[in-house]
Order: C-alpha cells, then sequence, then structure tokens
C-alpha cells in the first residue's frame, strides 16, 4: 500500500530570538531520522513541507542522512498554527517577549511553564468561543490540514511513498481527523487534539496507509531512532 510518513520538525530553539531555527540537537535528530530511513530501505518518492524555515532545515538534514534527493515541494496548509499569537490573545502581556521571558524564567523551569501557559491558551482557541479574536480560528485550522491531508492523499497516485515534514499541530489534527472523524462534534475533535499535540516528539513519524477507503492511521508518533540517545528526545 502507499504510504504517507508525516514528520514533526527538529527541535526548534526555544527561548532564542529566532525560535524557527532548529537547535543543534534538532539538527541531529533530522539527520538521524534520514538515516534511520535509508537503513530500512525506505526511498520516499516525494518530500512535501510547510513554509516554515524549521520544515526547511529538517527536510535539509533528512536528506543528508538518506543520502537521496527526491522532489521537495513546499505545502503552506502542513504549517503550524500560530501559536504566538495564540498564547498573546490568551496572555496579552507576553507580546513583550522580555517580559514573557523574565516571567517565565521566574518559574524556575521556563519549558514547563510556557508548556502549561500554552495548554491554556490552545485550550481556549480550540473551544471556539472567542472565534473573532483569532487570525485563525481552531476550525480554520482543522479545515486547513484536512485539505493538506487530502491533497497529499491524492499525490499517492503518482508517489508511493511521500514523506511530509510538518509540525505537531498538523500532525495532531490529521491523527485526530482519522480517529475521531471529520463528523466528530468540536468539543471531541478539540479534545483528542489537545491529547495528541501534546506528546508529539520531535522528528516523531506518523504513519498513514493509503486504501480504496481513503487514508487510514497505522502508527502515531514512532521515534526508536531517538531511544538510543536520550539527548534526541524532545517533545518542544
Amino acid at each position: 500500500m502507499a504510504r504517507l510518513l508525516l514528520v514533526r520538525h527538529g527541535q526548534a530553539s526555544f527561548g532564542a530570538d529566532d525560535y524557527d531555527a532548529l537547535s543543534p540537537a534538532g539538527h541531529e535528530q533530522a539527520r538521524v531520522l534520514g538515516r534511520s530511513f535509508a537503513a530500512r530501505g525506505l526511498r520516499p518518492g516525494l518530500v512535501l513541507r510547510g513554509a516554515l524555515r524549521r520544515h526547511e532545515d529538517t527536510v535539509a538534514g533528512l536528506l543528508d542522512g538518506l543520502g537521496a534527493t527526491p522532489p521537495v515541494v513546499t505545502d503552506p496548509d502542513w504549517n503550524e498554527f500560530d501559536f504566538q499569537h495564540v498564547v498573546e490573545i490568551h496572555r496579552p502581556h507576553y507580546r513583550d517577549r522580555a517580559a514573557m521571558m523574565a516571567e517565565l524564567a521566574g518559574t524556575g523551569d521556563p519549558a514547563r511553564a510556557f508548556q502549561e501557559v500554552f495548554e491554556a491558551a490552545t485550550a481556549r482557541w480550540a473551544a471556539g468561543r472567542h472565534d473573532p479574536e483569532y487570525a485563525e480560528s481552531f476550525t480554520a485550522f482543522r479545515d486547513r490540514v484536512a485539505r493538506a491531508l487530502a491533497t497529499a492523499t491524492g499525490l499517492l497516485r503518482e508517489h508511493r511513498d511521500i514523506v511530509a515534514v510538518s509540525s505537531g499541530g498538523p500532525i495532531a489534527m490529521a491523527a485526530t481527523l482519522l480517529t475521531a472523524g471529520p463528523a466528530a462534534g468540536a468539543a471531541t475533535q478539540a479534545t483528542v487534539w489537545a491529547a495528541l499535540n501534546r506528546v508529539t516528539v520531535n522528528t516523531g513519524v506518523t504513519k498513514l496507509i493509503a486504501g480504496r477507503r481513503g487514508p487510514s492511521l497505522s502508527t502515531f508518533n514512532e521515534h526508536p531512532h531517538l531511544e538510543a540517545d536520550p539527548r534526541l528526545l524532545t517533545y518542544r
């Protein structure tokens, strides 16, 4: 069967001036994944990626490790939602980056503290009661990911194995749509999405199998390529 492998980008640079740049660990995660694919004999016929720098850099490392140069196509529908905007709507004083970093540093564990804020902010966003406040509502985000998934699935008719490099949010939404289903209520979709998004690993691989009835979720968030080096097992 044709396979669509959704890959979360390597670790970005949390707390740095440019979050979108991969950290040193993020670059290595991408190369390790590429070497893992090569060892398994996986040669994608096409690579899709979102339009963000962390997607582009992850693809570069992946192909370096893979030792192959399949065609690469950019599809902005695989972009992450603007989580900084969502967080700033929830906590307006976070528009001042210095104030945000100072507040997080004061907790003693900035990454964990930000994750707690992030989860509260995305829960408010996904609830759907404040849609006019957001540049992209949760429903619009869901529909965008559904479109990205349909486009990629259509391309499987020509390319039997496709790798799509994206972010945790879109990958969790794709998995939500294939498990809870597009007809599930918005509250159910939001709950499933939040649970999946919370555990996505950098360069984790989610495998979809395309059959006559359309794509099905085979595995979610696989990351055995990282388990030999705990330093590379990251979630942010």
